[in-house]
Parts: structure tokens; sequence; C-alpha cells
């Protein structure tokens, strides 16, 4: 061990809190290479994406991760008086890149997202424009819409995620309890519609749904093995809402990885990806 940090830590001031944003040192050898910007999952803190930054950064890319919205190192926690969702989420996503505006000119930049960190990733795009993003990669991202589900299991998809909405609504704030980790009411209210509907809600009045489909910006869309929360099927049915994007998709396979995949572990066993993600940005056309 060097005794060096990883990252450096920073922060991203945002409406009633402030994001936290780990920036990794760049691949050595360079100081123009193509950054990607992670986004993770539900209640999954951004210090949990180390062993993939590494292998993004072997494979040659900056790599920047941000913690979601009252999440690791973003503040505050949420709680009763939080009532922010989706909309909210996708706006984080413009404030971070803006904030990094400065070390991304002349540089190709790709947004990645994990799960949730997925969809803000994709509504930033649909709600705020691509001009500030070159690509999108899509990793072990779903609707979690129950009917998508193979065989019976969407049986109880559907009492599962609008139980755990009940819960958020009643108690202001869904607690974390066995899954999501604390999280606002209103991302629980936007993620159980996506759950029963099968689309996006509306969003500051926009037809979310329509601005998905008018997304031009080339998406690299990765389903994981085993992924007990979006499997291949919940890819798919998010995939064909992308009729106006350049779509690439694909699933990463346990063969591929060379270890046991799930929703989550894909990060630890992800030097194959790294470096497909690589190959993506690198035919995404130049600044």
């Amino acid at each position: 061990m060097s005794g060096k940090p990883e990252y450096a830590q920073e922060f991203v001031d945002v409406d009633g809190g402030r994001l936290g944003v780990q920036v990794y040192p760049e691949p050595a050898g360079t100081t123009d290479a193509p950054v990607v910007v992670i986004w993770p999952a539900m209640g999954v803190r951004a210090r949990y994406y180390r062993p993939f930054a590494a292998e993004l950064r072997a494979a040659g890319l900056a790599v920047v991760v941000a913690d979601l919205r009252g999440t690791g190192t973003s503040t505050p926690a949420p709680s009763r008086a939080d009532r922010y969702g989706y909309a909210e989420l996708a706006g984080d996503v413009d404030a971070v890149l803006a904030a990094l505006k400065p070390r991304l000119d002349a540089r190709r930049r790709l947004l990645v997202g994990h799960s949730l960190g997925g969809q803000a990733a994709l509504l930033h795009l649909a709600l705020h424009g691509g001009d500030e993003v070159d690509g999108l990669a899509l990793i072990a991202v779903g609707i979690p819409y129950w009917r998508s589900y193979p065989g019976a299991r969407g049986l109880g998809v559907l009492p599962y995620t609008q139980g755990i909405a009940a819960t958020a609504a009643l108690l202001g704030v869904w607690p974390g309890w066995g899954f999501g980790g604390r999280q606002a009411r209103g991302v629980i209210r936007d993620w159980a519609h996506t759950a029963r509907t099968g689309r996006f809600p509306r969003l500051d009045g926009t037809d979310t749904e329509a601005a998905v489909r008018a997304v031009r910006t080339p998406v690299l869309a990765v389903s994981v093995d085993d992924d007990q929360f979006t499997p291949h099927e919940t890819m798919d049915h998010l995939c064909a809402k992308l009729t106006g994007a350049p779509l690439t998709r694909e699933r990463y396979t346990v063969e591929q990885a060379g270890a046991p995949l799930d929703h989550f572990t894909w990060v630890r066993a992800g030097a194959a990806l790294a470096r497909r993600i690589a190959g993506f940005v690198g035919d995404l056309p130049p600044r």
C-alpha cells in the first residue's frame, strides 16, 4: 500500500444538500483520457465501485463516481422532510456534470449507470438534453415492471414493490428495511410507479416516456447473468423505450466475467466489462 488516497473526495451543492463525488487519478500516462461518471444503484455507496473504477482506469478511462442524493457521502440523509424523486435525481446528474465541466472539455464523456443510477442518467438525457454527454452505458438497469419478469416472479414483484411504496407513504420515508437503503418517499413513489405500470411517471409536467423516446445519445445496455432484481427481460423492457437512440444491447455472462454474477457482484468481476465499455467509448465520435 502506497498510502496515497484512492480518489479525491469532492462535493457539489444542490438544492437542500450536497452530493459527494469521488474523482480518481488519471490513468497512467495520460491527462486527456475519456471520462466515465458512474451513478450507483439505490442505497449503494460510491465506495462500493472501487474495484470497477480500478478496472476502468486500467482500460484507459478517467473515472468519477457520484453518490446518489441521500446516500454515502451525499447529505442530508433522507427524512420525512424530503419530497424529492426521480426529477431531482436527474437534475443531480446535470449538477455534477456542470461542476465537472472544466475537466471534461474536449474529452469524450460517458455516463455509466447501475440500476437506479442508470435510470437517473437516462432521465437526465431525456429531461436536460445530451449536449454534455457522448454516450450512456446502462449496467443491470431495468424497468422493474412486474409483467416483464419471467415465469411467476412478477406475481411477487407487484405486491412487494407496492408494499414498500405504501410503507414509505405512511412513514414519510423508506427506512431501508431489507431493501434499497434509506430513501426519500418520492424516490420510492416513482420507483413503485415504474414497477406497477412499466412506464416512467410524468416529471415536472413532462411526458417522460416521450422524452425518453427522443433521446439520441448512443447507448450500451448490458444486463447481467443471475441478476435477482433486474433480469434480462426487465432491461429489454427499458430498451424498447429507446426508439431514437443508437442502441447496443448485450449480456454480461458468467463465462465472460470468470466469476459468479448477480445484481451487485458484477462490480467485483468487471474486468471484461470495463474493457467493453472502453471499446464503446473509443467508437464514439471525438469532441
